[in-house]
Protein backbone atom coordinates (compact mmCIF):
# COMPACT_ATOMS: atom_id res chain seq x y z
CA UNK A 1 0.00 0.00 0.00
CA UNK A 2 1.41 3.40 -0.98
CA UNK A 3 0.54 5.05 2.32
CA UNK A 4 2.07 2.34 4.52
CA UNK A 5 5.60 3.21 5.65
CA UNK A 6 7.41 0.32 7.36
CA UNK A 7 10.97 0.79 8.59
CA UNK A 8 11.56 -1.70 11.40
CA UNK A 9 14.63 -3.96 11.29
CA UNK A 10 13.33 -6.66 13.67
CA UNK A 11 9.76 -7.94 13.28
CA UNK A 12 8.56 -11.14 14.90
CA UNK A 13 6.26 -13.61 13.13
CA UNK A 14 2.54 -12.96 12.95
CA UNK A 15 2.48 -9.17 12.45
CA UNK A 16 -1.00 -8.19 11.24
CA UNK A 17 -1.53 -4.74 9.74
CA UNK A 18 -5.22 -4.08 9.22
CA UNK A 19 -5.90 -1.25 6.77
CA UNK A 20 -2.35 0.10 6.48
CA UNK A 21 -3.72 3.42 5.20
CA UNK A 22 -1.67 6.41 6.45
CA UNK A 23 0.33 4.17 8.79
CA UNK A 24 3.95 4.79 9.79
CA UNK A 25 5.85 2.03 11.58
CA UNK A 26 9.42 2.98 12.52
CA UNK A 27 10.17 0.93 15.64
CA UNK A 28 13.42 -0.57 16.85
CA UNK A 29 11.63 -3.91 17.03
CA UNK A 30 8.17 -5.47 17.02
CA UNK A 31 7.54 -8.76 18.79
CA UNK A 32 5.48 -11.70 17.62
CA UNK A 33 1.73 -11.67 16.95
CA UNK A 34 1.17 -7.91 17.03
CA UNK A 35 -1.84 -6.14 15.48
CA UNK A 36 -1.65 -2.59 14.08
CA UNK A 37 -4.64 -0.66 12.71
CA UNK A 38 -4.82 2.24 10.25
CA UNK A 39 -3.43 5.75 10.78
CA UNK A 40 -1.07 4.58 13.51
CA UNK A 41 2.26 6.34 13.95
CA UNK A 42 5.11 4.50 15.65
CA UNK A 43 8.24 6.58 15.37
CA UNK A 44 11.27 8.56 16.38
CA UNK A 45 11.37 11.52 18.78
CA UNK A 46 14.86 12.42 17.49
CA UNK A 47 17.51 10.84 15.24
CA UNK A 48 17.95 7.69 17.37
CA UNK A 49 15.07 7.22 19.86
CA UNK A 50 12.27 4.94 18.64
CA UNK A 51 9.88 2.48 20.33
CA UNK A 52 10.15 -1.20 21.12
CA UNK A 53 6.88 -3.10 20.80
CA UNK A 54 6.92 -6.42 22.66
CA UNK A 55 4.87 -9.58 21.90
CA UNK A 56 1.10 -9.77 21.38
CA UNK A 57 0.39 -6.01 21.42
CA UNK A 58 -2.73 -4.54 19.79
CA UNK A 59 -2.54 -0.94 18.58
CA UNK A 60 -5.84 0.55 17.46
CA UNK A 61 -6.60 3.25 14.86
CA UNK A 62 -4.89 6.61 15.11
CA UNK A 63 -2.64 5.75 18.07
CA UNK A 64 0.74 7.50 18.32
CA UNK A 65 3.77 5.87 19.99
CA UNK A 66 6.74 8.21 19.92
CA UNK A 67 10.30 8.02 21.21
CA UNK A 68 12.39 5.62 23.25
CA UNK A 69 9.52 3.76 24.92
CA UNK A 70 8.73 0.11 25.51
CA UNK A 71 5.22 -1.25 25.07
CA UNK A 72 4.98 -4.34 27.26
CA UNK A 73 3.72 -7.70 26.02
CA UNK A 74 -0.03 -8.37 25.88
CA UNK A 75 -0.91 -4.67 26.05
CA UNK A 76 -3.75 -2.94 24.24
CA UNK A 77 -3.36 0.61 22.97
CA UNK A 78 -6.72 2.31 22.45
CA UNK A 79 -7.71 4.35 19.40
CA UNK A 80 -6.08 7.80 19.22
CA UNK A 81 -3.98 7.17 22.33
CA UNK A 82 -0.72 9.14 22.53
CA UNK A 83 2.20 7.35 24.22
CA UNK A 84 5.52 8.94 25.16
CA UNK A 85 6.29 6.82 28.26
CA UNK A 86 6.80 3.09 28.86
CA UNK A 87 3.71 0.91 29.17
CA UNK A 88 3.99 -2.15 31.44
CA UNK A 89 3.00 -5.66 30.34
CA UNK A 90 -0.66 -6.71 30.34
CA UNK A 91 -2.10 -3.18 30.35
CA UNK A 92 -4.86 -1.45 28.44
CA UNK A 93 -4.18 2.25 27.88
CA UNK A 94 -6.24 5.08 26.41
CA UNK A 95 -6.14 8.87 26.16
CA UNK A 96 -3.83 11.71 25.35
CA UNK A 97 -1.61 11.53 27.26
CA UNK A 98 -2.01 7.80 27.75
CA UNK A 99 -3.24 6.43 31.05
CA UNK A 100 -3.79 2.85 32.19
CA UNK A 101 -7.39 1.68 32.54
CA UNK A 102 -6.76 -2.07 33.01
CA UNK A 103 -3.96 -4.23 34.37
CA UNK A 104 -4.19 -8.00 33.85
CA UNK A 105 -7.77 -7.48 32.61
CA UNK A 106 -8.90 -5.76 35.84
CA UNK A 107 -10.10 -2.15 35.73
CA UNK A 108 -7.96 0.26 37.79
Amino acid sequence: METLYLSTPNIGPGLFIQHGFATIIAAKSIGRDCWINQQVTIGFSNDIDCPIIEDNVKIFAGAKIIGKVIIGSNSIIGANTVIVKNIPKNCTVVGSPAYIIKVDGVRV
